[in-house]
C-alpha cells in the first residue's frame, strides 16, 4: 500500500499537474493509449485546464509523504457556448478527477471528491456535475458519493450531485 497522503488546495502552479490528471482520467483503462500531447491539445480535454487558475476555478491536490502530487480533483465553470462533457447548465460547476494508477483503490479519489464537493457546497453551489464513461469503475465511486445519472450519451453518462 502506498505511503500516507494529505490533501491541499490547488494553486495556479498546479496547472501542469492537472493536465497530467486529465490524461489519467482519459486513459483510465489499464494500458490507456492516448498520448499526453494528443489529450492536452484536444479542445474537448484542454478546456478543463487551459488558463488554470481562473477566479471561478477550485480544486484540491493529494500529495504523498514527500509532497509529490498523486491525484487531483477540481471544478471549472464552463459556458453554454463551450460546454464540457458533463455540462448540465449555467452555474453548475463541472468536476474533473484524476489519480495516478499506483494510488487508485486506496481512498485518494474518494477523499478528493468529498473535499471538492464540500468546498463547492461552501461556495453556495446547489449541484456539481461530471461525465464518466459507462464502463469506468469510478462510476461506482460517484454513485456511492451521491451522484446520479441525469443524461446518457454514447458510451458515457452525465452525473449530478445535489449539494444542499
Amino acid at each position: 500500500m502506498p505511503a500516507p497522503y494529505s490533501i491541499r488546495p490547488a494553486t495556479q502552479a498546479d496547472g501542469a499537474f492537472l493536465g497530467d490528471m486529465v490524461v489519467e482520467a482519459v486513459n483510465w483503462r489499464a494500458g490507456g493509449a492516448q498520448p499526453k500531447h494528443q489529450v492536452v491539445t484536444d479542445s474537448h480535454h484542454s478546456r478543463y485546464v487551459t488558463g488554470w487558475m481562473r477566479p471561478s476555478d477550485a480544486g484540491f491536490v493529494a500529495v504523498d509523504a514527500n509532497g509529490a502530487p498523486v491525484g487531483a480533483a477540481w471544478y471549472r465553470m464552463l459556458p453554454r457556448s463551450d460546454p464540457g462533457f458533463g455540462y448540465v447548465g449555467t452555474g453548475v460547476p463541472e468536476l474533473t478527477i484524476g489519480v495516478r494508477p499506483i494510488w487508485r483503490a486506496h481512498g485518494v479519489g474518494r477523499a478528493l471528491l468529498q473535499r471538492l464537493c464540500e468546498h463547492a457546497r461552501s461556495q453556495g453551489f446547489a449541484r456539481i456535475s461530471l461525465s464518466v464513461e459507462r464502463d469506468n469503475f469510478a462510476a461506482t465511486l460517484y454513485r456511492s458519493e451521491g451522484f446520479a445519472v441525469t443524461q446518457s450519451g454514447i458510451g458515457r453518462d452525465t452525473m449530478v450531485k445535489r449539494l444542499h
